[in-house]
């Protein structure tokens, strides 16, 4: 049985190889058949607005905006709620099936029994 995971991208298109491999890593634990929760804090908040994921480019790396939608389809997607606020960024104006919510929420969830948590 596969653990639980949560992914925390704490960068965005400022460190492209970092900000791909958070994506990357909570995608295959998806489709692994884990139980996925991917955070995206500081610049990666971003991406959770519509059109930033397909905007964003890396050579020889899968689109973003598929492995986001691969974590959508199988797991949840979060903005921290701090990160939101001082980009302006609502949750009315994220992609459909991200949330927005603060520490409280992701530290109940890297203290839950069986939970691997990895920061990028």
């Amino acid at each position: 049985m596969a653990r639980d995971l949560v992914v925390k991208a704490t960068c965005g298109a400022d460190d492209a190889e970092r900000v791909n491999q958070a994506f990357t890593v909570a995608a295959a634990a998806v489709a692994s058949g884990a139980r996925v929760s991917l955070w995206l804090t500081g610049e990666a908040a971003w991406f959770a607005v519509p059109g930033r994921a397909a905007s964003f480019s890396l050579p020889l790396a899968t689109p973003l905006a598929s492995l986001l939608d691969a974590v959508l389809a199988g797991g949840s997607v979060t903005v921290c709620s701090q990160c939101a606020e001082r980009r302006d960024i609502m949750s009315s104006s994220v992609v459909d099936g991200i949330r927005i919510a603060g520490a409280a929420v992701f530290t109940e969830e890297i203290l839950a029994d069986g939970v691997q948590a990895l920061v990028y």
